[in-house]
């Protein structure tokens, strides 16, 4: 076993070398004029699970995901930093994603790919901000694609975990940004009415979890393409209530149905291989949840997959 960096550690074969090298042996602390990579960002909060009357537990999400993400074989040599946690312990929401979200737009700024720890999916109102500042006065139209079982388009006095994509598209039309907001996996036994109507008020495109069999993925993978063809940066964010329960024990709000994995990974590939993803999280691990670490497992699989992909877009 290695110890590296803010506590990454984890397995290491020999002969030690670039063909035998994990995450935790490769990962760094990002410097100035430090050459482009994936840089992971923690958002330790549940505070908007806790006001959305969610389960608590998500705030020890981003230490879960870099204990499953260190072993993970490192696939190609693109660098891998960590940019250290935001948390939201004083229960300061607003404040801590306005930190975040200048982070994550200093790291933009200098080439990187940020990928988001959560966190609850308050995360996302905060890695959209953090886009906002980096894009500054110019005006390419965005697409955030969300794979949630909820649209998180609540009406609330108070930010919170259900709010963040509407926060976001009021956001955008109010500064001039395009936006569109695309949503797989919804749930029609966990979102109300209202919700559907706000959703297609906004017109936002959202495909329900009973429509995302195997059967149906080449069409879906189809209207997804054309739907992002026209759009100029993609912000990709999974809520792991997303995906069936057996697969994501450890979330705020489990799913009674859920994407199956033989769904949801070509569909993360079709997005990754547009070349145009910016940047992603992943939100609502709750370790508290989570037996045999199975959901934060799942999660860094799913990091690792479109890390790698969208590293290899980018090549070509």
């Amino acid at each position: 076993m290695n110890a590296g960096v803010g506590g990454w550690s984890g397995r290491v074969d020999l002969p030690e070398g670039p063909a035998t090298r994990r995450w935790h042996q490769w990962v760094r602390e990002p410097v100035a004029g430090a050459a482009p990579g994936v840089a992971v960002l923690g958002f330790a909060s549940d505070e908007g699970v806790r006001r959305n009357g969610g389960r608590v537990g998500a705030a020890e999400g981003p230490a879960a995901l870099r204990r499953m993400l260190s072993n993970l074989p490192l696939l190609d040599d693109t660098p891998l930093y960590d940019a250290g946690d935001v948390d939201a312990a004083d229960g300061d929401l607003e404040g801590a994603q306005l930190r975040y979200a200048g982070k994550l737009a200093a790291l933009l700024d200098t080439g990187h790919f940020p990928v988001g720890l959560g966190g609850g999916h308050e995360i996302a109102f905060a890695t959209y901000q953090g886009l906002a500042l980096h894009l500054g006065e110019r005006r390419p139209r965005v697409a955030i694609v969300n794979f949630d079982a909820h649209f998180d388009l609540r009406r609330q006095d108070r930010a919170s975990s259900g709010t963040p994509f509407l926060q976001a598209i009021e956001h955008a039309a109010a500064h001039g940004l395009p936006l569109d907001y695309c949503v797989f996996g919804i749930s029609t036994s966990a979102n109300t009415r209202v919700l559907f109507d706000t959703a297609d008020e906004l017109g936002v495109h959202y495909v329900r979890d009973d429509e995302l069999g195997l059967l149906d993925l080449p069409a879906r993978i189809a209207q997804l393409q054309a739907r992002l063809a026209d759009v100029d940066a993609v912000y990709l964010t999974f809520c792991l209530d997303a995906l069936p329960h057996a697969m994501a024990p450890g979330v705020s709000a489990p799913s009674a149905r859920g994407i199956p994995m033989e769904v949801v990974e070509p569909l993360l590939d079709a997005i990754a291989a547009t070349g145009k993803v910016k940047v992603m999280d992943v939100a609502e691990l709750s370790p508290p949840f989570d037996r045999d670490h199975v959901t934060a497992r799942v999660a860094a699989r799913l990091i690792h997959r479109v890390t790698h992909a969208a590293a290899r877009a980018a090549r070509t």
